[in-house]
């Protein structure tokens, strides 16, 4: 599978995924709209199975490739959250936070190799970094909860899950989040000798750890203060995108990061 294909595999997706936000909305027929997302969604995986085949690796190693992963994994947390909780809006803002993701790929591909330096031929590299996406996603949803939210605060008084959805999802991302750092953990111990290092990459990592536990633990003290919590939750997203691709551009992680992506 060659990336030139990337763009007729992504805008078939979308398109799926955007006809099943419409139906969503139009409709109470819940059964087209998560069909329609479950084929956009088995298309996507298609390519990614394509391009690891090709690849003869995990295609996870550049920047562009973990944007591809997080286009994937945003529809299926938000069809997750459309099946469990009803919200007809959710597979619309999904899709259209994933279709960024995929436009921003179109216009910056990173260079797609079968280059692996030693320490990524791991039998963690790929779950640590696939696991660490999927929680990516489930906090990009959650985050999309709050700001829906905070823009329109009526809706969640008339929706009584309102806040529990962003606990829930918030719930699950951190397990996901956890988990992947102790995949990370194990990797570096197999490969550098030592499970944390404090690398820019590692030190940012803990400190959005760190964010979302103080927003679990902020949800269960002051559960009526609902509106900071919606800035946290913002927040700890915030320092998510700087663990992900922000510390790329820190003076401290230049030459000297082992996770800086390339």
């Amino acid at each position: 599978m060659q990336w030139d294909y990337f763009i007729y595999f992504a805008f078939l997706s979308a398109a799926l995924w955007l006809m099943a936000a419409i139906l969503a909305f139009k409709s109470n027929n819940y059964g087209k709209p998560i069909a329609l997302t479950i084929a956009g969604i088995i298309i996507f995986s298609l390519f990614i199975a394509g391009m690891w085949i090709s690849l003869e690796r995990p295609p996870l190693r550049t920047m562009g490739e973990t944007r591809l992963w997080y286009s994937f994994f945003l529809p299926v947390a938000g069809l997750v959250t459309y099946i469990r909780w009803k919200y007809k809006w959710i597979l619309l803002f999904s899709t259209l936070l994933s279709f960024i993701f995929i436009c921003i790929n179109l216009i910056y591909p990173d260079i797609h190799n079968k280059t692996l330096m030693p320490a990524l031929q791991s039998p963690w590299f790929a779950p640590h970094v696939i696991v660490y996406m999927l929680a990516y996603a489930v906090f990009g949803v959650a985050t999309i909860h709050a700001l829906y939210f905070l823009i329109k605060p009526d809706n969640m008084e008339k929706e009584s899950s309102g806040m529990a959805i962003c606990d829930n999802l918030v719930y699950v991302g951190y397990a996901f989040l956890t988990i992947g750092m102790l995949f990370g953990a194990i990797w570096a111990k197999e490969a550098w000798g030592h499970y944390w290092s404090w690398d820019p990459k590692e030190t940012w990592a803990a400190v959005t750890w760190m964010a979302y536990l103080i927003y679990i633990h902020f949800r269960l003290h002051k559960p009526a203060k609902k509106k900071t919590a919606f800035y946290l939750l913002i927040f700890s997203f915030i320092l998510l995108q700087i663990c992900w691709f922000g510390v790329n551009y820190l003076p401290s992680a230049r030459g000297i990061s082992v996770h800086v992506y390339g």
